[in-house]
This record gives structure tokens, C-alpha cells and sequence, in this order.
């Protein structure tokens, strides 16, 4: 049986909120009179309950219940993990 909920996989983009990270989800449609590809980046904030994503993770989401003003997904699992790149301050300058 197919679950009622809208599923979305994307990109995180952005972690620091507590217990929310911000994921750009890309969508590619058809323009509907010159039939060019369009790409579109649709940022979601969604619930991450135990602050296990990163900058930089795919992630699949959910559409659930209200939990705030903004937030109607929550994560359901992390795809892959993002690289980190550690940079020293020395290193900058």
C-alpha cells in the first residue's frame, strides 16, 4: 500500500537551527510551450529530531503534521553523508 504522505529528496543546505535543517529540493519540469528543461530549487525546513544531518547530506523527507510556523516535513532517513571540509583560520589568510 503507497503512503498519503508526499515524499521529497534534497540537499541540506543549511543546519543551524536547533532540531531543523533547511533542504533545497530540486525539481525539473517541461516548460509547457517550448518544451525547455527547467530546473527549480525548493527549499524546505524540515524536522531533524536528533540533529544527525549536516550541511551537505541528500536526505529524504516527509510531509507530516505542523510542527511550527514554517516546518510540514520531517526527515525520514539520511541518504548519504556530505563531505566536510575542515579549513584552520592559518590557512585563509
Amino acid at each position: 500500500m503507497e503512503s498519503k504522505h508526499k515524499t521529497r529528496f534534497g540537499q541540506v543546505v543549511s543546519d543551524r537551527m536547533d532540531k531543523t535543517v533547511v533542504v533545497a529540493v530540486e525539481i525539473s519540469r517541461r516548460h509547457p510551450l517550448y518544451k525547455k528543461a527547467i530546473k527549480r530549487v525548493v527549499k524546505y525546513k524540515a524536522h531533524n529530531e536528533n540533529n544527525e544531518c549536516r550541511v551537505g547530506d541528500k536526505v529524504r523527507i516527509v510531509e507530516t503534521r505542523p510542527l511550527s510556523r514554517h516546518k510540514r516535513w520531517r526527515v525520514a532517513e539520511v541518504i548519504t553523508k556530505g563531505e566536510v571540509i575542515e579549513v584552520k583560520p592559518e590557512e585563509v589568510a
